[in-house]
């Protein structure tokens, strides 16, 4: 089911730049979407569009079959949450727990309900403990996982993340991620995070969309995406850093890899699958450059 439809999106700033120029996209229910896409690319003003803190200077947006400008501003902001790269430009009460409940208090939802709601999210992102905490005392990566259950505690039905593991230490990244995934799996919360950073996605994501200009340049799983670094090289990006070592491997050193595994679990599968099969595994000295 479609819950989300993008039709020739266009959107210039008032200083004449064209940020957006025709974008198509179809956002399943229960998708786990990455947009990568070097900066500038246009990621950040999709996600500003699809929850309404943009409109568009042509082409439309549907939620649930029904056009985005047709919504009350307050019954988009409950179905779309999204949270910010900067957690400044999203944590703006004293404490964690007021924080958590300043969007439901909006709701003029009963007390009771509140406390539910700010308890679930707190659960969800693993931070019970920090309810009482001032906003100031915590971590960078705190931060972000707080403004995540600020979102959640609205109960949205997608939720836009713009650079949610950027400045996070990989521990925090391994944390955000996996928090990320069982909102998707068991929550069953349709996702589209926007990042830079492209390692993480054949882990996580169900589909990919890259940004390049404005436009999409191209879409698919990240089998069907992450095909050769030439063609990523084009927009900016680098396949995952295990695809790029077996990439090595297949060009340089003329192993026999049919497609380029994208994890280390895949990879390790493959070079089992080689070495199982005799195959003589030489790296050669121009390899041990890269």
């Amino acid at each position: 089911m479609t819950i989300l439809k993008v039709k020739e999106l266009k959107h210039q700033y008032p200083d004449g730049t064209s940020a957006l120029k025709g974008v198509n996209i179809d956002v399943f229910q229960g998708e786990f979407i990455a947009i990568l896409g070097a900066n500038g690319s246009g990621k950040t003003t999709l996600l500003k569009h699809l929850n309404g803190l943009l409109q568009p200077e042509s082409g439309s947006i549907f939620l649930d079959n029904r056009e985005l400008s047709k919504y009350k501003p307050s019954e988009v902001f409950k179905k779309i949450g999204m949270v910010f790269q900067d957690p400044n430009d999203q944590l703006i009460v004293p404490t964690v727990e007021e924080d958590i409940a300043f969007g439901p208090t909006n709701l003029h939802l009963s007390q009771k309900e509140i406390a539910r709601r700010v308890e679930k999210a707190l659960d969800l992102v693993q931070m019970r403990e920090f309810a009482k905490k001032a906003i100031h005392t915590l971590s960078y990566g705190q931060s972000k996982r707080i403004c995540i259950a600020g979102i959640l505690a609205m109960e949205p039905d997608v939720l836009l993340l713009d650079e949610p593991t950027s400045g996070l230490d990989p521990s925090g990244v391994k944390t955000v991620m996996k928090i990320l995934r069982d909102l998707n799996k068991k929550q069953g919360i349709t996702i589209i995070l926007a990042t830079n950073s492209v390692d993480h996605v054949p882990v996580f994501m169900d589909r990919v969309l890259i940004m390049d200009k404005g436009k999409v340049f191209q879409a698919g799983t990240p089998e069907q995406v992450f095909t050769d670094s030439k063609t990523l090289a084009e927009v900016k990006l680098e396949l995952p850093q295990i695809a790029q070592l077996m990439e090595i491997l297949r060009d340089k050193d003329k192993l026999p890899i049919n497609s380029l595994p994208l994890t280390i679990g895949h990879a390790r599968q493959e070079l089992v699958k080689l070495v199982n099969a005799g195959s003589e595994v030489f790296i050669s000295p121009e390899c041990s450059t890269h």
